[in-house]
């Protein structure tokens, strides 16, 4: 029923057709979030003024971050998007051939992006956690031939039964010069504790922006249950860009994009819709089996 209305909206007794997930909806979200105050920074730029002890508490931003799963240039189509509006963005790359394609990570660093390692060695290396340690060095290695890696992101892999994270019980990632991995060492916004200064998790996974209920890893535990509560939730990209517009955003937010998803190809934007669907299936049965 929620993808029939996304697509629906009727005026004069007609039908409009009103797709999301195009470049241009995203463009208008990233201009409107730019209207009401918010700077859009990198992840690096928000991990970096945690080791200053910088504080962002009277300040408005939105933390870009894109995982480049597939479709590698959808990427620099968005990242020309955010170059052309004064937008910073960081944007994690697979090993798979569909994501790791060098001629669009120099393209999006030259840019002024930033680029990271999007592993999922864990999954790779079948639960071994010092081969995927291993596996792990080799390919930070080869993203920084191209940029000073400093972040990373680990790939949800919804099939897997391996959690990409398991590898830092063992092993540090610090040690190796990275400053911030989103899910460890993002300080995440609790309504509990009335603490107004931490970060608001937005994700398109699954195709919408409530996804966490089909995403197998995601999502924030905890905190998601406390914004829900709050009515933080929100399904199409026209409903987050009205709640923008009305302030009720909170002021320190991190939004994460696949960009496979957006398009403005009318074909292209229908097999994403019509594959993410089934995939939302598959995803949901493995959520209920947890």
């Amino acid at each position: 029923m929620h993808a029939f209305l996304d697509l629906l909206n009727w005026k004069n007794a007609g039908i409009t057709i009103m797709r999301d997930f195009t470049l241009d909806i995203y463009r208008t979200l990233l201009e409107t979030l730019q209207a009401k105050g918010y700077r859009l920074i990198s992840f690096a730029e928000y991990c970096r003024d945690l080791e200053t002890s910088r504080s962002r508490d009277n300040e408005k931003f939105v933390v870009l971050r894109h995982d480049v799963d597939l479709k590698a240039p959808n990427s620099l189509k968005t990242a020309q998007i955010e170059h052309a509006i004064g937008a910073k963005a960081t944007y994690y790359f697979r090993i798979i051939p569909e994501s790791n394609q060098p001629e669009i990570i120099r393209a999006i660093t030259a840019l002024g992006h930033e680029i990271g390692y999007h592993y999922e060695d864990m999954s790779l290396c079948d639960g071994d956690i010092d081969k995927a340690y291993d596996h792990f060095t080799t390919w930070l290695a080869y993203f920084r031939q191209y940029y000073a890696v400093e972040t990373i992101c680990m790939h949800g892999a919804p099939t897997s039964k391996w959690d990409g994270k398991e590898l830092w019980k063992k092993y540090d990632y610090k040690a190796l010069g990275i400053i911030g991995e989103p899910y460890f060492d993002t300080d995440f916004l609790s309504l509990r504790n009335d603490c107004s200064s931490g970060v608001f998790y937005l994700t398109d996974t699954g195709r919408c922006w409530d996804g966490y209920k089909v995403s197998v890893r995601d999502k924030i535990p905890g905190y998601q249950e406390q914004w829900t509560a709050a009515g933080l939730t929100w399904h199409t990209t026209h409903a987050l860009i009205e709640a923008v517009e009305q302030g009720k955003l909170p002021n320190h937010v991190m939004i994460t994009t696949h960009p496979q998803r957006w398009t403005n190809d009318t074909a292209a934007w229908w097999k994403e819709r019509l594959l993410q669907g089934a995939k939302n299936i598959v995803k949901r049965i493995i959520v209920k089996q947890q």
